[in-house]
């Protein structure tokens, strides 16, 4: 059962407790009314004095029992029961709970005692044929009774004073949580919102480092081919090699871009180790820009996670383009390290190096890529340079195993 159907099961409860309570005092009355009626053999003129005294207590408690003068509708209330009692048993055994009840239900602190002290009295008095015996022993019964009427009602009263607490209390804890239910779903949206915002920012940065990594190294290698072919021209099978490298790199550029859009893997991964995939890259950017590349692996090859792969070799592309556009180098060496926990890139030249002072910061966008590449793995990005000296680029990402699923 749900909450908002066990609540709307005890307000249905409740309202219907209320609706009887209402209607308890005018029950009592009526079939007080009937047995007195029915049992009495006194004259008929006694009968329709009773019958006139109960429709006076009726007409009471339905015109003073709504009013603010509660002490004054109570006082009239107990001396009206004081008066049925008189005319009969009936009245005192039934009609009197009205008096306990409405004592309680409308005085405050010890005022509702005496209520119900006054109704408990005139009920005794009721049953033992008038006042007590002006005897201690007649007295002390009296009082006695009396007391442990009065006792009795101020406790179950009380207990029903606990449980109206308690119906009131769990009504404002329900008001409290459907106000938090409300503005837990004001947050819901927001983080909705901005989950989505945040999903988009992240698409785009993605999309940046897929397009430099592709589109932008791909157009920088055509630019390069494309120029050395123009200083080629005189000798045709140069001129032709340069044209042939610069169509390659287009198809290889827009292969990647298709492959980025698709957020699909680098395409040297889908078929081959990443030793080998290494290899090939090296291979070509060696073939492309005439500097001698070397791969070295070490450690035990194993596989592991697609994206740790795809990071390592975008990082490794990323810094053979930086080689080839910044550091006029002769050799490049490239060594692939599978350690127990991580698995770690070095790549070194023999460049003309540079100031780490100055991308201490971030560099530019093709520092920042592999940085952030690197540390979403949980991964670290070193760069030692000189000028004069080379640079050597380490890249260190956790070994996660090829059949653990992205988070």
């Amino acid at each position: 059962m749900s909450l908002t159907t066990a609540d709307t099961r005890l307000d249905q409860w409740e309202r219907r407790l209320e609706h009887q309570m209402a209607a308890a005092p005018y029950v009592l009355l009526v079939i007080s009314t009937a047995l007195h009626w029915l049992i009495d053999e006194r004259p008929w003129s006694h009968r329709l004095a009773t019958l006139g005294l109960a429709a006076l207590a009726a007409a009471w408690i339905w015109l003073m029992g709504r009013g603010p003068m509660k002490a004054l509708y109570v006082t009239g209330l107990v001396i009206l029961i004081a008066a049925l009692g008189t005319r009969g048993l009936w009245f005192v055994a039934f009609f009197g709970f009205t008096g306990y009840l409405h004592s309680w239900r409308d005085l405050n602190g010890k005022w509702k005692f005496a209520g119900v002290a006054a109704t408990a009295a005139v009920s005794v008095a009721a049953y033992s044929g008038g006042p007590p015996d002006p005897t201690p022993s007649g007295i002390l019964t009296y009082l006695f009774f009396t007391g442990a009427i009065v006792a009795l009602v101020g406790l179950f009263s009380f207990v029903g004073d606990i449980t109206i607490e308690r119906s009131a209390q769990r009504k404002r804890m329900v008001a409290q949580l459907e106000e938090a239910m409300r503005e837990n779903a004001g947050l819901h949206a927001q983080l909705l919102v901005q989950a989505r915002e945040a999903g988009v920012l992240d698409e785009r940065q993605r999309m940046a480092g897929e397009i430099h990594d592709t589109l932008a190294q791909g157009l920088t290698g055509i630019i390069t081919q494309l120029q050395a072919a123009t200083q080629a021209k005189a000798d045709e099978d140069e001129w032709l090699r340069h044209i042939d490298n610069a169509t390659r790199l287009a198809r290889d550029s827009l292969a990647e871009a298709r492959r980025s859009i698709h957020a699909v893997g680098p395409g040297p991964l889908e078929s081959t180790p990443l030793p080998a995939a290494l290899t090939a890259v090296a291979a070509e950017w060696s073939g492309l820009n005439a500097v001698r590349a070397e791969v070295m692996t070490t450690g035990p090859v194993r596989p592991i996670h697609p994206e740790v792969e795809e990071t390592l070799l975008r990082t490794a592309q990323e810094a053979l383009a930086n080689v080839a556009k910044h550091a006029g180098a002769t050799r490049v060496g490239l060594t692939l390290s599978y350690m127990e926990d991580v698995v770690a890139l070095d790549v070194r030249d023999d460049g003309g190096g540079f100031d780490p002072e100055r991308v201490r910061d971030g560099g530019g966008f093709g520092l920042t890529s592999m940085r952030k590449r690197v540390s979403r793995l949980a991964g670290t990005l070193e760069i030692e340079s000189e000028p004069g000296a080379g640079t050597a680029i380490s890249a260190s990402v956790p070994a996660i195993p090829r059949e653990t699923l992205r988070a």
